[in-house]
């Protein structure tokens, strides 16, 4: 019988994905073997085109390697599955359905009895401090509200993994942070394993219990950062961003991030240099 604890692991086994362009094949990955835990919480963070996305694709089965394959619980992924959510940086509301008519969409296609749906969606228009907008239409809520009702749809789903691709990332300042604290809070009630991905060294600290810092090009993983140890330690979860990003554990972690980032671009640059030598020298 399968281990119901590895039901929701992720791992990248030697993944590699080419891409075919008009001037011929560019690598985007080499080779990748990575492991998430199941109940993780993992941020990637990396330079613009790094692939970071193109990984999350994959454990969405959106995407496809080229070599190796993306094993998420005891399958191999061949394409979307149930069993995973992803959360995008554009919220993709149906404009025509309300809040409660949103958050239930996916249920409704699977056939759950009215009822029982009505029953769940109330459950998560609390969860999500969505209360008295039940009945309003993606055009009437602000842009946090209606990240909030895509973050629902896909929880009410109950996934074994949840894939989240810059979902902060088209929100003010202030409602991004909102929307942190929020996640912190959602996944702290119902552990869930989550990939997520972010250009934010900050966002990428505060939330995950490790860091996957990525080089390119092509992608490829340069270090992975531990902070769960830390997060609970000092028990993050229970305080305000403002006073975790105070801390310095926080400020350690941050800046040994950024110097992780700041190191892989400058041997990038190095290598389009040397690159543009030997084209011009032959």
């Amino acid at each position: 019988m399968e281990a119901v604890g590895d039901m929701s692991e992720v791992r990248f086994e030697n993944v590699t994905r080419r891409f075919e362009t008009k001037n011929g094949p560019r690598e985007s990955l080499e080779p990748i073997t990575l492991r998430i835990p199941e109940g993780d919480f993992v941020a990637i963070v990396g330079p613009s085109g790094c692939g970071k996305t193109t990984l999350l694709r994959m454990a969405a089965g959106l995407d496809f390697p080229t070599t190796g394959g993306v094993i998420v619980g005891n399958r191999e992924v061949s394409g979307p599955g149930s069993d995973r959510a992803v959360v995008f940086q554009q919220f993709a509301l149906l404009p025509w359905k309300t809040v409660d008519e949103n958050i239930g969409f996916g249920l409704k296609c699977r056939g759950v009895p009215a009822a029982k749906r009505a029953e769940m969606v109330a459950h998560y228009v609390m969860l999500m401090r969505l209360s008295g907008h039940e009945l309003s239409y993606p055009h009437q809520l602000s842009g946090g509200m209606q990240q909030r009702v895509a973050i629902a749809r896909s929880l009410i789903l109950d996934p074994q993994l949840l894939l989240m691709d810059e979902p902060f990332g088209a929100l003010d300042a202030q409602t991004r942070i909102e929307m942190q604290e929020e996640l912190i809070r959602v996944t702290s009630a119902r552990r869930r394993t989550v990939l997520f991905i972010t250009h934010s060294v900050e966002e990428a600290v505060y939330l995950a219990d490790r860091v996957v810092v990525m080089a390119g090009r092509p992608g490829g993983v340069r270090e992975v950062i531990e902070i769960q140890g830390i997060r609970k330690a000092e028990c993050w979860d229970s305080k305000r961003v403002e006073d975790v990003m105070e801390m310095d554990s926080f400020v350690h972690l941050r800046t040994q991030v950024w110097r992780l980032l700041r190191d892989s671009t400058s041997e990038r640059s190095q290598v389009s240099v040397r690159s543009n030598k030997l084209s011009i020298a032959s």
